[in-house]
């Protein structure tokens, strides 16, 4: 394949541009942008058993069907399995949220008292007492106050999630229907070009996201290893739930870390031990990421600088929050495709020639008879 050319500073300027007015319309309407990138997610994870099924003789309808039935039922199973497997807890689904925030206060508590006693001058500055008299306050404003609202804003998200699946069928079914659409508005001149965008568009998509599942069944093995190692009950899911958690970069990381010390330290309350050991695992996990793991799924997904890639996560984390953060590095790959096939149409002086010499053949041919 020949190498793609290389966009000037000109085209990379809008590509920067677009990505920026993209995430801030994603934001605006997160009930849609959320459930069309799990769609999306869906539609990648089940378009190789689709494409074999249409390989198969099935038609596009019967093979969405199929794929989608196998899908639900596969869930089922596993929901089923987990419902085997995980023990019951021990306290009642309304007493959870405090007994893990108590068990963090407590963690926090005894952490601080282990610092105070290495270094003695923060003893005389007090610093454990004044930071464990701040957590108890927060903790008990949070019960209070936000964990309402928290719970109603998650059970408001549930019919908009529910859109997931369906989209994810109609994007199976009728994916190829709408390329055509696409490109039947095309001038014949550029066909081939937009062609090659459309094959370009849907492939850094489906790299990315293929390198984003690779790196998730990865760490849920990695992360239940560890915590299994450690002696944590349900590694599986701890592992799992912490590698969702990580398709936001950095703030998912942390808070699936924060997430699985606060079970450590309310199952072993009496030893900060395996706390720390989780926490331990957690940063060898973030190191095999950054140096293994990464450049061997996601880096080979999006061809873009490092220093570009940092720039955007910062820059998609101030304009839309947490769904830049997810957003920002798929709406970069597919505006850096776009944007540098749009720079080659623009520039490409034989392309319009074509074009223009298309358009006064048809001016000629519309016009012969009226002289």
């Amino acid at each position: 394949m020949a190498e793609r050319q290389q966009s000037g500073p000109i085209v990379w300027c809008g590509i920067i541009a677009a990505t920026c007015v993209l995430l801030y319309l994603m934001q605006r309407v997160l009930w849609l942008s959320l459930p069309f990138l799990l769609a999306i997610i869906l539609y990648y994870m089940l378009l190789s058993p689709f494409q074999r099924l249409l390989r198969m003789g099935f038609s596009r309808n019967t093979a969405a069907m199929l794929v989608g039935a196998a899908f639900v039922l596969v869930m089922l199973l596993a929901s089923l399995l987990a419902a085997v497997w995980i023990p019951a807890p021990t306290t009642e689904w309304h007493d959870m949220p405090g007994r893990y925030l108590d068990a963090g206060v407590r963690f926090m508590r005894n952490m601080l008292g282990a610092v105070e006693r290495q270094f003695p001058f923060l003893r005389q500055a007090r610093l454990g007492d004044s930071v464990n008299l701040n957590l108890a306050e927060y903790s008990r404003e949070f019960l209070q106050r936000h964990l309402g609202d928290v719970l109603v804003t998650a059970a408001a998200w549930v019919p908009s999630l529910l859109l997931a699946p369906f989209l994810a069928f109609f994007f199976l079914r009728d994916g190829r229907r709408f390329k055509r659409f696409l490109a039947r508005a095309v001038p014949n001149a550029f066909f081939e070009k937009t062609l090659f965008l459309l094959h370009e568009v849907d492939q850094t998509a489906r790299r990315y996201f293929h390198g984003m599942l690779k790196l998730t069944v990865i760490d849920t093995v990695v992360l239940a290893t560890g915590l299994w190692a450690i002696g944590l009950p349900s590694p599986l899911l701890l592992g799992f739930i912490a590698a969702v958690l990580a398709w936001v970069p950095y703030v998912g990381s942390i808070a699936g870390c924060l997430l699985v010390v606060l079970v450590a330290s309310a199952d072993t309350p009496d030893n900060n031990a395996v706390a720390y050991s989780a926490i331990v695992v957690f940063i060898i996990a973030r190191l095999l990421d950054d140096f293994i793991f990464m450049p061997m799924t996601l880096g080979r997904s999006l061809r873009m600088h490092p220093l570009v890639t940092v720039v955007m996560l910062f820059v998609g984390g101030a304009l839309a929050g947490v769904t830049g953060l997810m957003l920002v590095l798929p709406l970069l790959g597919v505006a850096m495709v776009v944007g540098e096939t749009i720079g080659v149409l623009v520039t490409d002086a034989r392309l319009q020639a074509r074009h223009r010499y298309a358009r006064s053949l048809r001016v000629k041919q519309a016009s012969v008879d009226l002289k």
